[in-house]
């Protein structure tokens, strides 16, 4: 079976923001947060890290307390307490977005190792994504919806234009009830959803529009500290950094050795030579990543097998089946079922017949 990694994390200031953003829309944050195996006051050091699924349930908490399915669906809020932190500085000092973004792509772990940022240039602008992984129970829709608000909002407090997005395209199906107007309020448009991605397309022009506080000193500078804040993290290694780019995009199938030399800037031999230097394989970190992303896809009862093959980059589901059985020990349906249980335990306790 292979070995787990260590959990992935969000920053201290990220998980922050959440709890004030909570307590300005009247819920107990500092109670829920416990609830959630999060140490509010923890939170105030700035290196503390919070685990993945706690961040999770933090949300899942949020929502059945308020009874609110569009919780954190406010641009207001997210403008506020969307704590980026550190690579916020970084972006507000910046040229651009574009060049901003490029840096990013990487910069991310810094807010949390549990999200990848993607830039995809299109006829009409560039697609700016995010997509979550790591987790081992499913990722609450507000938390995804709020992340991509918070990145919206960015975009306009950074540029200091009112912009408009050309289309959202969200993974989750359409929420029942009245809430279109909710969705037009925060992005500007309805989003389409049951989208293969959670993403927004914004007009070239504002991703090339300058960026009124832009210093090249204070660039440079807080450039240096994010590098910094990687390394401390472990987000330097080469290893980290491929295990990241097969994340995001194993799900167009399985990526070879020299696409993801390519995609870190790198040739063939020179990834080979550090990730020997590093104590392993290529191979061995495409496996170490489809084990990881597989304990999150099961874990989402939304997603069915077939689905989930493809988003391993399996060419079929039988070599997914032996995956597994050499992972977990068990074919993928028993192991979803082995995982799902405890939630079902939990939701008998709390709403007992």
């Amino acid at each position: 079976m292979t070995a787990p990694t260590n959990p992935r994390t969000s920053s201290a200031a990220w998980v922050r923001g959440i709890a004030d953003m909570l307590a300005a829309e009247g819920l107990p944050a500092a109670e829920l947060c416990s609830e959630a195996g999060i140490d509010l006051g923890a939170l105030q050091h700035p290196q503390a890290r919070v685990e993945v699924d706690r961040v999770s349930r933090l949300w899942e908490l949020a929502v059945e307390r308020s009874g609110k399915v569009d919780l954190g669906l406010c641009p207001q809020l997210t403008a506020r307490f969307g704590n980026v932190d550190l690579v916020g500085y970084a972006l507000a000092s910046g040229p651009n977005l574009l060049v901003g973004f490029q840096h990013l792509v990487r910069h991310m772990a810094v807010i949390s190792d549990c999200t990848t940022f993607d830039l995809e240039r299109d006829s009409r602008g560039y697609w700016l994504s995010i997509a979550h992984i790591g987790a081992t129970r499913p990722i609450p829709r507000q938390r995804v919806e709020y992340a991509l608000l918070t990145l919206f909002t960015l975009c306009c407090w950074l540029t200091r234009r009112e912009l408009q997005p050309l289309a959202v395209e969200l993974i989750t199906p359409q929420p029942s009830g009245n809430n279109d107007a909710r969705y037009q309020a925060a992005f500007g448009l309805l989003p389409r959803f049951d989208q293969p991605s959670n993403r927004f397309l914004l007009a070239e022009g504002d991703v090339l529009a300058d960026i009124p506080t832009h210093n090249p000193s204070l660039w440079a500078m807080h450039e240096r500290l994010v590098e910094t804040e990687l390394v401390h993290l472990g987000q330097a290694l080469t290893s980290t950094r491929v295990r990241t780019e097969i994340a995001r995009i194993l799900n167009k199938g399985e990526p070879r050795r020299d696409d993801i030399a390519e995609r870190l800037h790198m040739t063939d031999r020179t990834l080979q030579r550090r990730l020997q230097a590093e104590s392993t394989t290529y191979q061995q970190l495409l496996d170490d990543t489809r084990c990881e992303l597989a304990r999150q896809y099961l874990s989402d009862p939304r997603r069915n097998l077939t689905e989930v093959a493809d988003l391993l980059g399996f060419a079929d589901q039988s070599n997914m089946f032996r995956a597994c059985k050499r992972w977990f020990g068990m074919p993928p349906g028993q192991y979803r079922a082995q995982l799902l249980q405890p939630e079902a335990d939990h939701r008998a306790v709390a709403h007992p017949a």
